[in-house]
């Protein structure tokens, strides 16, 4: 399906449909994925009470070092294109960014009050560092001016509202081949999904394929007003590079 080799990593915030989103690549016979390869290194370093924190660390490798060299390097079971779903607030400041010329960046977002709603629901009280929006644009800045080109957006609504449409846009900007395999997957939990799956994932757990937008309705909390228009500020600033059909 695809001759070339890629290693791909999707940069993304909690709540950006991103475990959907590597849902569909995995269902590619020539990908392999992986989730969140920083976690652990980022609940060593910041010592954040999450969900079965301490579980992770012993789990997963915690040396952002030794991270990095596996995901630059050979292509796991043979595969062609190795996606790598990113949360960008796991890339903390004593991470050097030199690795990213080693891998095709991509960048996933997300509406902020869509994305607000869905994160106060298994993180209230939510920093706008939670949100990785921060992070995020800290990146795209980065590739663009260090490697002058424009990294390639997808926003999540876009891709709700036209996956097929979408998706194939991604992949010719990739020049990977495009597959109707990405818009449907069998329902249930990966071993490639992170340990965490029990506590993020449940919803996803239960899709066979993208499912179509529908606006919420739920209200950002007063208290969190002012996280949203920073995280709109931030928003804005990478919406318009967004790719369309």
């Amino acid at each position: 399906m695809n001759d070339s080799k890629i290693h791909l990593a999707m940069w993304c915030g909690p709540r950006n449909i991103s475990t959907a989103l590597m849902r569909a690549w995995e269902n590619r016979p020539d990908t392999f994925v992986v989730d969140e390869p920083l976690y652990a290194h980022y609940l060593k370093a910041t010592k954040l009470k999450h969900e079965m924190a301490e579980e992770i660390i012993s789990r997963y490798e915690n040396n952002w070092e030794r991270v990095v060299d596996w995901l630059t390097g050979p292509i796991p079971n043979r595969k062609t294109i190795f996606y790598q779903k990113h949360m960008c607030h796991h890339m903390l400041p004593n991470i050097r960014f030199n690795w990213l010329s080693k891998v095709t960046n991509c960048f996933l977002i997300r509406d902020p009050r869509e994305m607000l709603t869905s994160l106060i629901k298994k993180l209230p009280n939510p920093t706008l560092t939670d949100t990785g929006l921060p992070q995020q644009l800290k990146i795209f800045n980065y590739i663009r001016e260090a490697y002058k080109e424009t990294p390639t957006v997808i926003d999540s609504t876009d891709v709700l509202e036209n996956p097929k449409g979408i998706l194939n846009s991604l992949c010719n900007r990739l020049g990977i081949e495009f597959t109707e395999l990405m818009l449907k997957w069998p329902p249930g939990i990966r071993k490639s999904d992170g340990i965490w799956a029990k506590h993020w994932y449940p919803e996803v757990e239960t899709t066979t394929g993208w499912r179509p937008f529908k606006a919420k309705d739920t209200i950002v909390p007063e208290e969190l007003e002012e996280v949203l228009d920073e995280c709109n500020a931030i928003y804005e600033q990478l919406y318009q590079y967004r790719i369309t059909v």
